[in-house]
């Protein structure tokens, strides 16, 4: 089991790697995941689900648009978890969110996901620790279900921000037209918690680690959009897929 500590994790590339090279070869591993995209399309053998976590700011959004915007979109899904509307409170806390699971030969993005109901209720008070490790224990059931059963490879990333990038990405959407509708006061008093939402992660990552989670360094857009691509790209070449042939 690997134990994270937020704190100590670094949130940039490393300094040996150098920002246009790293590019170059998200390029290059871009075009060889379109073409695996459609191998597992083709071959409906397995599905991919991808679960985005990260405080605000994190680059989340950019993730989905600058790895999975180069995919093929009749085989990507996106879905973000927000809020929970009166309806889904009245459910369990999975009810909304498996319904939105990957089919077979799909891939399938959660912009935040179930975990939420094990983070922000945490921050908040809302969910006690004794609810906290029964909904862990429902996660892995969940995700188990999902894997042995469908045939899903479940990728988590988790998306590592500093607090002073945060906060530069964060007064961005003051200033920048194309990012003002992202904009909400909240966010800034919700960046205050990083302590309470760093606690609670490592709990996530501790008690939830079947598939493990990926820690992205995340100040750098390049690096994060890299990083992200090369683990979908070496979980799907670990499959060893190929093309139905006729019968």
């Amino acid at each position: 089991m690997a134990f994270y500590k937020l704190s100590d994790i670094d949130t940039m590339a490393p300094e040996t790697v150098l920002k246009e090279d790293c590019k170059e070869q998200t390029r290059k591993i871009l075009k060889e995941l379109d073409g695996l995209q459609n191998l597992l399309y083709a071959e409906r053998k397995h599905s991919v689900l991808v679960i985005l976590q990260g405080l605000d700011a994190s680059g989340k959004d950019g993730a989905i648009k600058n790895v999975f915007g180069k995919l093929n979109p009749q085989g990507v899904s996106v879905n973000s978890f927000k809020v929970p509307t009166e309806e889904e409170a009245a459910h369990d806390f999975l009810w909304r969110v498996h319904q939105h699971v990957p089919s077979k030969g799909s891939m399938q993005v959660f912009n935040r996901s179930h975990y939420e109901d094990v983070l922000v209720t945490r921050v908040y008070g809302n969910c006690s620790d004794k609810k906290a490790k029964q909904r862990f224990a429902a996660i892995n059931a969940f995700e188990e279900l999902l894997q042995v059963h469908n045939n899903t490879v479940i990728l988590k990333f988790y998306l590592h921000v500093s607090a002073n990038e945060q906060q530069e990405r964060l007064k961005e959407r003051m200033t920048n037209p194309a990012k003002m509708w992202k904009y909400n006061q909240k966010d800034f008093e919700e960046a205050k918690q990083r302590d309470k939402y760093y606690k609670y992660y490592e709990d996530c990552f501790k008690h939830c680690n079947k598939p493990e989670w990926k820690i992205v360094p995340a100040d750098q857009n390049w690096y994060k959009e890299y990083i992200i691509s090369l683990t979908i790209l070496e979980k799907l070449k670990a499959l060893k897929m190929k093309f139905p042939t006729l019968t």
